[in-house]
């Protein structure tokens, strides 16, 4: 499995604590009670649209993409297909209805799109053509599709789906008797990683490349065996090929980040490897006149953090060449140019997420900034771009004022510009929370931390505020001047939200995220601190009304801080890590976790696990403090939020459990997941806020 598939990060209605019920004010201090101006409001989430996985046309003159919306009525969000020109004239639908229209990808000529849908049940390919409008299901497949990709002459579309395989029998039961009803047989798990966050336990089967032809038909599944296949595809000129990453090593079981690139042969089913390094070797892309293969990954150092490198090698893996050696950041989401005179990439770099170009003597040169938009709730790094021959390209643009909207520009003199306004409707009756960048010293070296303050409707800086300081998971991720509903909901109740970037997150360059290599939680909690003490540097803040969140990685630093300070009058630690020995064992992704954030096992190591997990420090917390996971969670467990529970109800802390139905670790998957996380964020704050009612 690539590195950059790795579940490294802890990250993105009944309740068991009845604080409130969904739709409500979230107490004295809330939205609804907040004098002046109004922000955003929590039936808002339902009515906020977003675009995603913009593609634009093979001549550059239309874009399609994923316009995606909120349904009050079923709690859920759907997808529909739209396109509209290049200059942003003659935006119209391509699909409608409560259903979901996704992955849109054209013909290598323009005139047909292959898009996936819902619309009947389970997912399958549908073929639009784009003159007349018509449109044929190709597939009546089993499994979902993914990562389809069309052959240069637009013959045959390649795909991966799962192909289910039956368990052998553990035990034979004696037969019982007609009629008779016994209970669900016993479940007997054997392999090391058998459940996945968002998917459960996992079922016996593997990922298999499947080709189809374009006139629909039976799908020819191409790879077998034991082995997981997928990630980006990419064709032969001749069709007779086709090249794909997979870890295929005996050893994949315990090192699955160790990936190679494959090709195997459309004839014979052959399969060869083309790279052998030790280390992910992923997202292959061949070059326009096939002599090449640019690709993504790194060497294998068991760190927590790694900068993803682009490499191009000769089309027979020959003469492999790191081209991004100098370029301290991870790339992204490759392309090549149609001269096949380097490619287009996408890259974080200090909070915010841009387009670039990179030569193959490894120059590089930006193109747009403001990718991104995808993560609703929270302002992570999440963009998404596609490039024409003739070099104009399209990408969902964020600021903190709008979620995803599509953007579109050129290499050369063209202006980047903005396409679709698609929550103009309803941000014009609100104002929204205003988000300033800062920049501050950590007080524990000196070390320059990037953040951003996000203050109330209405802001008066005269005035005192209360403080939420929203830390962000991963940890290895970033925050940005991204919009996020969640930041908006707590400055419309009334607060002055901080969020930051402190070290270990990406963005900044290899040695700046492992700066907590082996060393999490450390002086990560400085750096939010200082920019605590930074915010109330500038006089508009209460020191009695502090309160720290965060989830998942963010989770984990609320409640160390809990443990390291009572500055704070509450806190709500989000999904977390409490107890790294316990984490480690019953976490997703068994083989990671134990081997890149920590140098062993925890029997080998107790003493460095015990001081780094904030249940052995419980006994300093005087923070009320309120712990909120799903009840599905498998990457931080629901036990880890119990343990805190449990201890500090020992220490008489002040303390409550919110258990989400259904919920994994995303939590925020379902709308009103995302209303009721925050506001019984707002009323324990509420609660604890020295001027409430």
């Amino acid at each position: 499995m690539p590195k950059s598939y790795r579940p490294f990060t802890l990250m993105l209605i009944a309740l068991a604590v009845p604080f409130m019920a969904i739709g409500t004010s979230p107490g004295a201090h809330g939205a609804a009670a907040h004098d002046g101006p109004h922000g955003l409001e929590p039936l808002d989430i339902f009515q906020l649209e977003w675009i995603s996985d913009p593609q634009i046309s093979p001549d550059g003159e239309q874009v399609v993409y994923a316009r995606n919306f909120n349904d009050i009525m079923t709690d859920g969000s759907f997808s529909n297909l739209w396109i509209v020109n290049f200059d942003g004239t003659d935006a119209r639908p391509l699909t409608t209805g409560n259903q979901n229209d996704f992955a849109p990808r054209w013909s290598p000529d323009g005139t047909k799109l292959l898009y996936a849908s819902a619309r009947d049940g389970g997912v399958e390919l549908w073929l639009r053509w784009m003159d007349t409008g018509q449109t044929a299901k190709l597939t009546n497949l089993t499994e979902s599709p993914y990562a389809v990709h069309w052959s240069p002459e637009g013959q045959w579309i390649a795909f991966t789906m799962f192909v289910p395989e039956a368990p052998e029998s553990f035990v034979s039961l004696p037969p019982k008797p007609e009629g008779a009803k016994w209970a669900a047989p016993a479940k007997v798990i054997t392999r090391t990683d058998y459940r996945a966050d968002g998917a459960g336990y996992i079922e016996d089967g593997y990922q298999q490349i499947f080709v189809l032809s374009a006139d629909g038909g039976t799908p020819r599944q191409i790879t077998g065996g034991p082995y997981h296949h997928g990630g980006t595809i990419a064709w032969s000129p001749g069709g007779d090929s086709l090249i794909f990453s997979a870890n295929r090593h005996e050893d994949r079981e315990w090192e699955p980040a160790n990936s190679e690139i494959y090709e195997v042969s459309l004839v014979d089913g052959a399969i060869n490897a083309l790279t052998d390094r030790h280390g992910p070797d992923f997202r292959p892309e061949l070059s326009p006149d096939a002599t090449k293969i640019a690709y993504l990954g790194n060497d294998e150092r068991y760190q927590g953090y790694d900068i993803t490198r682009l490499y191009v090698m000769d089309r027979d893996g020959g003469n492999p060449t790191l081209l991004s050696g100098d370029f301290d950041r991870g790339v992204n989401a490759h392309v090549w140019k149609a001269d096949g005179s380097g490619v287009y990439f996408q890259y974080d770099d200090e909070g915010n997420t841009k387009i670039a170009f990179m030569s193959l003597d490894g120059q590089v040169q930006d193109l747009a900034r403001d990718v991104g938009g995808l993560s609703l709730g929270r302002p992570y790094g999440a963009g998404q771009f596609s490039v024409a021959s003739s070099g104009r390209f399209a990408f969902t643009q964020s600021r903190p004022s709008y979620p995803a909207d599509l953007a579109v520009g050129e290499e050369g003199p063209g202006d980047v510009r903005r396409v679709t306004r698609l929550n103009d409707d309803l941000f014009a009756s609100k104002e929204l929370a205003e988000v300033e960048e800062i920049w501050y010293d950590s007080s524990f070296d000196g070390r320059r931390i990037q953040g951003w303050i996000a203050t109330p409707p209405g802001f008066d800086p005269s005035k005192k505020y209360p403080l939420i300081l929203e830390i962000h998971g991963g940890p290895f991720a970033n925050y940005g001047d991204r919009f996020a509903a969640e930041v908006q909901l707590m400055a419309a109740a009334g607060y002055v939200v901080l969020y930051t970037n402190p070290r270990g997150s990406s963005s900044y360059g290899q040695e700046f995220g492992n700066l907590i290599h082996h060393n999490y939680p450390s002086q990560d909690y400085d750096d939010l601190i200082s920019g605590v003490d930074a915010v109330i540097a500038r006089g508009y803040i209460d020191e009695d009304n502090l309160f720290v969140t965060g989830g998942s990685g963010g989770g984990v630093l609320t409640a160390w801080i809990v443990g390291h300070t009572d500055r704070f009058a509450a806190a709500v630690s989000a999904k977390p890590v409490i107890n790294w020995y316990s984490f480690v064992l019953t976490a997703d992704g068994i083989p990671f976790f134990y081997k890149y954030w920590f140098p062993g096992p925890p029997w080998e190591h107790l003493e460095q696990y015990m001081a780094r997990s904030p249940l052995h420090h419980v006994g300093n917390v005087t923070t009320p403090t309120m712990l909120l996971t799903g009840e599905v969670d498998y990457r931080t467990p629901m036990s880890e939020s119990e343990q805190f529970y449990a201890a500090l109800k020992i220490e008489q802390v002040d303390t409550a459990l919110v258990r989400i139905p259904e919920a994994s670790h995303g939590i925020a998957a379902r709308p009103s997941y995302l209303i009721s996380k925050v506001l019984h964020i707002l009323e324990w704050f509420d609660r604890y806020r020295t001027d409430a009612d």
